[in-house]
């Protein structure tokens, strides 16, 4: 079963990010605290479905790494174009925000990441309220089929997220 805790973490991260750039402070070392959250929201999202799938996560930050363990093992997160394109970015953005002082993410590059991060997350389920497959009737008893049996989400995010784990081994619909 998957540990749900993993993807509450990164959205987590995510929110994290969102907060600090709702109070953006002129520094430029706090545009890359956001940036950092970004990438680790990204990393540990791709690692928590990694970890669904049975795949033992190596301890590494590369996202491009992440990205084609993803394709590679049968993942069921969903990448989007614009994390493909900016695995390179999103990972300097975990190393370099921390380790290279004269590093500086740019602002516009920050906000685009907060979209598309949001979006990423948005598709791969990490959202608190329940998204529209699980209104279906039926929907949910049929996901919970996939689980123990004693086992029972806890909240809209849980069966947001076990419902993009699942959904192919469940034969739900996206």
């Amino acid at each position: 079963m998957c540990d749900i805790r993993y993807f509450r973490r990164a959205f987590l991260d995510y929110r994290a990010a969102e907060n600090l750039l709702k109070e953006p402070e002129n520094d430029e070392a706090y545009m890359n605290a956001v940036a950092y959250h970004l990438q680790q929201a990204v990393e540990k999202t791709l690692k928590a479905f990694l970890e669904c799938v049975g795949v033992t996560v190596p301890n590494t930050h590369d996202i491009d790494k992440l990205a084609r363990m993803t394709r590679d093992n049968g993942s069921a997160a969903v990448l989007t174009e614009w994390i493909i394109e900016k695995t390179d970015m999103l990972t300097r953005w975990e190393t370099d925000t921390r380790y290279d002082m004269d590093y500086c993410v740019e602002e516009e590059k920050v906000r685009r990441g907060l979209e598309e991060v949001g979006y990423f997350l948005e598709l791969n389920g990490l959202k608190e309220t329940l998204r529209e497959e699980l209104h279906v009737p039926g929907a949910k008893e049929r996901l919970a089929e996939c689980f123990p049996k004693a086992y029972q989400p806890e909240s809209d995010f849980e069966w947001n997220c076990l419902y993009q784990v699942f959904r192919r081994r469940c034969a739900m619909t996206s």
